[in-house]
């Protein structure tokens, strides 16, 4: 079966590491907290950097970051900071580190003012990125224009992950109903 795919992933074999990405878990809904803080911690350390290199680390962030789990990060102490920094197979950049804590402890505020932090993301009413930014940046720490937008396009909160010719594009419609405030 040939299936039309995004221009990005046109040429891409079927085990390159975007592909996979983007076959799999690119622009879809994701409802588990600890995934959406995952996505944002790795979109923040993605920021001045390739793609590529933070998805051919993505296991390593996940194990340090223990499991993306937001009220361990949130507890991380300078203990945790200096084994971070020591990593190896992450990103060590103190304040995109500091970040991940931050933003760790804000989502457990998130949660416990909106139930979830899906349910607050779900909430917001945006017309564009630069009203997502400010929104995104009342709450959160190194958080950008391309952050924020990378981070609602792969969360499938805001269209753009897949065009309307790409295979995925239809799944894509399908998640996007998550979205909708009811």
């Amino acid at each position: 079966m040939t299936y039309s795919y995004c221009i990005h992933c046109q040429n891409l074999t079927l085990d390159n590491i975007h592909r996979i990405h983007h076959d799999t878990v690119y622009g879809m809904a994701i409802t588990n907290e600890n995934e959406l803080f995952g996505r944002l911690l790795l979109e923040i350390n993605q920021a001045g950097l390739s793609w590529d290199t933070i998805l051919k680390k993505e296991d390593n962030f996940r194990t340090a970051y223990s499991n993306f789990e937001i009220q361990t990060v949130a507890n991380y102490s300078a203990k945790d900071i200096e084994r971070l920094m020591q990593e190896a197979g992450i990103i060590r950049n103190s304040l995109k580190i500091n970040a991940a804590i931050v933003n760790a402890q804000r989502i457990l505020e998130l949660q416990k003012e909106y139930g979830s932090f899906f349910q607050w993301i779900k909430m917001q009413n945006a017309d564009d990125i630069p009203s997502w930014v400010k929104i995104f940046r009342k709450k959160f720490k190194f958080v950008g224009g391309e952050i924020v937008n990378e981070f609602l396009m792969s969360i499938g909160r805001i269209e753009g992950a897949h065009s309307p010719e790409c295979y995925r594009y239809k799944k894509y419609m399908t998640e996007k109903k998550k979205w909708v405030t009811k």
